[in-house]
């Protein structure tokens, strides 16, 4: 179909003018847009649209979560199902009605509070010059490439931080009692004692001879779990910054040009060591208390001039900053700006050459007597030290910016020149690679290669590549990556003849009908412990607790823990799946003594986390039902989709 559409563009272009401008003349361009309106929606709350771009965007940072977080063992199959995403929907409709509930109580968050969230922000962090503050143009540049300003991310923060305080609030004022969680951490520590009987599989094994009509029998209903996979080999190109840096070479007087122009990120500032002493007097003081303040400071002030090398040992005896009074008043290193005394903190500082004291100094917290200890004046690295540290950081906003100008373009010319990808990789100067890959991701690969992308590999196992041999669109992996392939040799999926693979089902079989025979013993001697009450034949008694399993099973613990604690002895059987089969003679039930008070304490507080989180998300719950939200149809696909209300 894609293979038409591209040979026959005028025809298409033609049909197209034919189909849409007659609707256009008849409903307006408002009433045809309306037609599709809601097809770029999956619901509404209070009028309040979530686009179905939100909704994927949402679902595909879930995935990379996952991706990232279980590597090798990730499988999108059990993640990207019916439920979760209905559960990502509901999520994002419980934001935006806690959202609208925020607003509808004119909550916000102050500028402190912002600026604390930002400073704690490890990425921020790391944008720290020597001095201390922030590097006002990287942090611009790192949300330009977000398509964000400063403003716009403070806003963000802003409205993050707003719709966290009822929820909180909630969560905050949780309470469970003492009573409650001696109770539960009681149960918890309660230990069982028993005995076990096992039915291994692995003891019938020997006994069971499949017949060739039982192999077959076996072939014929699990063919499909012998099928070796479709397998593609394909040529592929990978354009992302990193890629297109390798052909980006800025010339030196860029890098000269660029040095110039931030020549403040490669400044120290001047900075100062100074000690000090404070009589504590703040603002609000009365004036009683700030005149006797004043007279402490002047008589330390004449004791500091008889005897200016006891600066040290007067701040340890009467200063009033605890920060700094055990150490002599020392502040350590610092620039303009970075102690809380303001301006005239640091205007009296930075006016003092080493070993000078200064006067009398009034800031909000009383008075201070400043001594400076050393100077560091400031300095601006040379050209030369950090050429090779621009080359790197210029290269990398170069590639960013190819990439960004040369995605269309790569995008374009992937589709055009169907047949090959040779074009692409010429123009834009990328390696062409080779691989072999399968339906599904490949677990020695990265988990975040382009090529275990699901839907990467969608489009290379489509008709369109597997037949025609045409180049994949440029799939958008995310990360700023784009991958285009194009099949070059297929193999579909096969199932080997039964001669072919007979030990193997052989295997199998025996595996399975050792199995069965072990199920069919264990029940048969569980019906006959309940009626004879006997003891022998069990292991060693053993005192298993819901917190020390010893090992067993959590569907064993389980079982084990139902048996009725007012009817003992209790046998219980268990499934174990392919382990086989096991009876549990349940002996006592052994009580323990007194609670650790640290750990109740500790259940007390995860309980009480358990029940702030029900009642947060009930809250939320009772939000959503006084709110009108509006679902649109199916998650999985773009079409229209009937509207329906909640």
């Amino acid at each position: 179909m894609l293979d038409f559409f591209r040979n026959h563009k005028r025809l298409m272009m033609f049909m197209l003018i034919l189909v849409i401008v007659p609707g256009l003349g008849f409903v307006g361009i408002q009433g045809f847009r309306g037609f599709f309106d809601e097809s770029a929606n999956v619901a509404s709350v209070n009028g309040h649209k979530i686009t179905r771009a939100e909704y994927d965007n949402a679902m595909r940072q879930q995935l990379d979560r996952a991706r990232q977080m279980l590597g090798a063992q990730f499988d999108i199959k059990a993640f990207d199902t019916p439920e979760r995403r209905s559960q990502m929907l509901d999520g994002l409709i419980e934001q935006r009605v806690l959202a609208d509930e925020t607003q509808r109580l004119h909550l916000t968050a102050s500028d402190d509070a912002v600026r604390r969230v930002l400073l704690n922000d490890p990425v921020i962090s790391s944008l720290k010059n020597p001095d201390g503050s922030i590097d006002v143009d990287r942090y611009k540049q790192l949300l330009a490439m977000q398509g964000m300003t400063p403003d716009q991310y403070d806003e963000r923060v802003r409205y993050s931080i707003a719709t966290q305080q009822l929820p909180a609030a909630i969560q905050g004022s949780a309470f469970t009692s003492k009573t409650l969680a001696q109770h539960l951490t009681e149960l918890a520590e309660q230990q069982r004692e028993v005995q076990g009987i096992a039915f291994h599989p692995r003891d019938y094994a020997a006994k069971v001879q499949p017949t060739d009509a039982q192999l077959q029998a076996y072939y014929d209903a699990h063919r499909n779990d012998f099928a070796t996979p479709a397998t593609a080999t394909i040529q592929y190109l990978v354009m992302s910054p990193a890629t297109v840096a390798a052909s980006v070479q800025p010339a030196d007087a860029e890098l000269k040009k660029y040095y110039d122009d931030n020549i403040a990120h490669y400044r120290t500032e001047g900075q100062v060591r100074a000690s000090h002493i404070l009589i504590a007097a703040p603002k609000d003081a009365s004036a009683a208390d700030k005149a006797k303040a004043k007279q402490k400071a002047d008589e330390l002030l004449a004791q500091i001039k008889a005897h200016p090398d006891q600066f040290a040992q007067i701040a340890q005896q009467n200063s009033q900053d605890p920060g700094s009074a055990a150490k002599g008043g020392d502040l350590g290193y610092f620039g303009r700006g970075m102690i809380a005394g303001g301006k005239a903190f640091d205007d009296a500082v930075f006016a003092l050459k080493k070993d000078e004291v200064s006067g009398i100094v009034q800031t909000d917290f009383g008075y201070h007597i400043v001594k400076v200890t050393d100077v560091k004046p400031a300095a601006t690295k040379p050209f030369d030290e950090v050429k090779d540290q621009i080359a790197r950081d210029l290269k990398t906003q170069l590639a960013s910016k190819a990439f960004s100008d040369d995605s269309e373009g790569f995008t374009s010319i992937v589709y055009e020149k169907a047949k090959s990808l040779q074009p692409a990789a010429d123009k834009y100067k990328l390696q062409l690679q080779t691989a072999t890959v399968t339906p599904q991701p490949d677990p020695k690969l990265p988990p975040d290669s382009p090529l275990n992308n699901a839907k990467f590999l969608a489009a290379v196992f489509a008709n369109d590549s597997v037949n025609a041999r045409n180049n994949t669109q440029a799939i958008d992996v995310g990360g700023n990556t784009l991958i285009a392939a194009r099949v070059t040799d297929y193999k579909a999926a096969a199932v080997p003849a039964l001669d072919a693979i007979k030990d193997t089902v052989r295997q199998k079989v025996i595996a399975a009908q050792s199995n069965e025979a072990a199920h069919k013993d264990g029940i048969a001697k569980l019906a006959e412990l309940e009626k004879s009450k006997a003891t022998t034949g069990f292991s060693s008694p053993l005192k298993v607790s819901r917190n020390d399993a010893q090992g067993m099973p959590p569907a064993a613990l389980s079982a084990i823990y139902k048996a009725d604690a007012q009817k003992l002895p209790a046998y219980v059987g268990v499934d174990l799946g392919d382990d086989g089969y096991a009876i549990y003679r349940v002996n006592a039930v052994v009580t323990g003594g007194a609670v650790d008070p640290q750990r109740l304490a500790a259940a007390q507080q995860q309980i009480a986390q358990v029940q702030s989180q029900s009642e947060a998300e009930a809250y939320v719950e009772a939000l959503r039902a006084r709110s009108k939200v509006k679902l649109y149809g199916s998650l999985e696909s773009s079409g229209n989709a009937q509207a329906s209300d909640q």
